[in-house]
């Protein structure tokens, strides 16, 4: 292969790999719900066959994760965020509800499988629930209090560490306290 296809081959590749967290957003920004918002109203059925909805989020924190296993950027967080549902969520202490973009169960169940995966998921084979938070741009990871008032939200631009997401649960769980 020549120099010139190589270089073809390259762009495209890079095209592909950042095509999970960046595309043309559509009206508002990427960004629909912010710090200090309330969580919109949505419903999505979890692997386990739970109904989840934004009332059954009520009373506790919640980390609400969007995600595609093609993404580069969402294969790097959900390790993470794996770590901080078993810290935190395997308890039930904090709510925990990944939702994928555009992909499917099978897949889904696939990747968690090959990856040791245990985080609930609901799989989405469109954008519906996605657009009522953002608008472009994944891995995106809402973290609620109680009361349903989004405290912090991470995107692909720094990733979420484990320790971003545990302060960030830390302080949703003393919000209520206080």
């Amino acid at each position: 292969m020549g120099a010139r296809a190589l270089l073809c081959l390259g762009i495209i590749c890079c095209g592909l790999s950042v095509s999970c967290i960046s595309e043309d957003a559509e009206g508002g920004g990427p960004d629909k719900i912010r710090v200090g918002d309330v969580l919109p109203e949505f419903s999505v059925r979890m692997d386990d066959g739970r109904l989840v909805d934004t009332e059954a989020l009520e009373g506790k924190p919640s980390v609400i994760l969007f995600f595609n296993t093609s993404c580069g950027d969402c294969q790097k967080e959900l390790p993470r965020v794996q770590r901080v549902y078993e810290q935190y969520g395997a308890d039930g202490r904090v709510n925990f509800v990944a939702v994928s973009r555009e992909e499917g169960a099978a897949s889904v169940r696939g990747y968690w499988a090959a990856n040791g995966l245990t985080l609930p998921f609901s799989a989405q084979t469109d954008r519906t629930v996605y657009h009522l938070f953002a608008s472009s741009a994944i891995p995106r990871i809402y973290v609620s209090d109680r009361s349903l008032v989004v405290q912090a939200v991470y995107t692909d631009n720094p990733l979420a560490t484990v320790e971003d997401l545990s302060y960030a649960l830390e302080a949703a769980l003393q919000e209520g306290e206080n």
